[in-house]
């Protein structure tokens, strides 16, 4: 034979099980009313969002008609491009001088002080 388990709390009677139901309404109803009002709320925006996005939309669409031709870029940016080639060229050629003038430098201080040892050792 099966036992029956014994339930925590035996619901017999209607008036019991409407009066949980009742209270359990009660403690939830506030939180459903205030999620229903921030939905609602939150549509609202999306809503205001989205005609405000349509009225954008439709601005630039009719700033684009009145643009006779479309301003191109292609020219300036190769420009920019064949200028930054050009600086990187004289940068690469300044360096190259500028080793030359620190060989040059080194140089002249070598043949210096040799003349200067020179000097020293022969009298005058």
């Amino acid at each position: 034979m099966a036992e029956e388990e014994p339930s925590a709390m035996t619901i017999g009677d209607s008036s019991q099980r409407d009066a949980l139901a009742e209270g359990i309404l009660g403690l939830l109803r506030p939180a459903v009313a205030e999620m229903d009002t921030r939905v609602a709320t939150v549509r609202e925006s999306q809503q205001e969002l989205r005609s405000y996005i349509d009225t954008l939309a439709e601005e630039l669409k009719q700033l684009s008609a009145m643009q006779a031709l479309p301003v191109d870029l292609e020219p300036y940016v190769k420009k920019l491009a064949n200028a930054r080639r050009r600086v990187a060229l004289i940068v690469s050629l300044m360096q190259t001088v500028q080793d030359r003038l620190t060989r040059v430098q080194q140089g002249v201080a070598k043949e210096t002080s040799r003349r200067k040892a020179l000097a020293a050792v022969q009298p005058s």
